[in-house]
């Protein structure tokens, strides 16, 4: 259909026509599309409804563990129930909650001297946080740091962790223009 392949992101792609982009993500069999078009947009799906069987469901609103709030002036993108639910697996729902997500004068190390940690459910729950900043940049830092110390985690790392699962999951939405 004349698409482009993205060179950094290969499941992107992307078609001018008519003076229009139309951009298409595809995974595995789910395709977001967007563009500066209606028209463009719309004779993109009609011509996929040709040659594949297509269900279209309307502006997007979930999207691999994102939520897509929709309004006149911008986007919100959050993962308010992915971050609830890191929470209720860690047993940590009704948590009293915390202003930041790490001391800043906080100084983690390997601390041999100290008791290890589930290493299996410190790498579990890093790993669910390294997928929580594509809407929440604000844990960047503190997660980069924990993320050192994946492989014989310590008890100062697992309550450093706890702190980061005490901020609050609804703080910061990124809002797209």
């Amino acid at each position: 259909l004349n698409f482009s392949k993205c060179y950094k992101e290969p499941s992107l792609f992307r078609k001018e026509s008519k003076g229009s982009v139309l951009l298409v993500a595809v995974y595995v069999d789910d395709l977001l599309v967007t563009g500066s078009s209606l028209d463009v947009i719309q004779d993109f799906k009609d011509e996929m409804a040709t040659k594949f069987e297509m269900s279209d469901l309307g502006k997007l609103t979930y999207y691999l563990g994102i939520e897509v709030t929709q309004l006149k002036d911008g986007i919100i993108f959050h993962q308010e129930r992915y971050a609830n639910k890191i929470l209720e697996e860690a047993g940590m729902s009704d948590c009293n909650m915390v202003h930041i997500p790490m001391d800043p004068s906080l100084k983690l190390s390997k601390a041999p001297q100290e008791e290890e940690i589930n290493e299996k459910d410190f790498r579990r729950k890093i790993g669910c946080l390294r997928y929580l900043i594509h809407t929440r940049p604000d844990l960047s830092h503190c997660v980069g740091v924990l993320s050192r110390y994946m492989h014989s985690p310590k008890e100062s790392h697992g309550v450093a962790l706890k702190q980061v699962l005490r901020y609050p999951v609804s703080y910061t939405h990124l809002r797209a223009h």
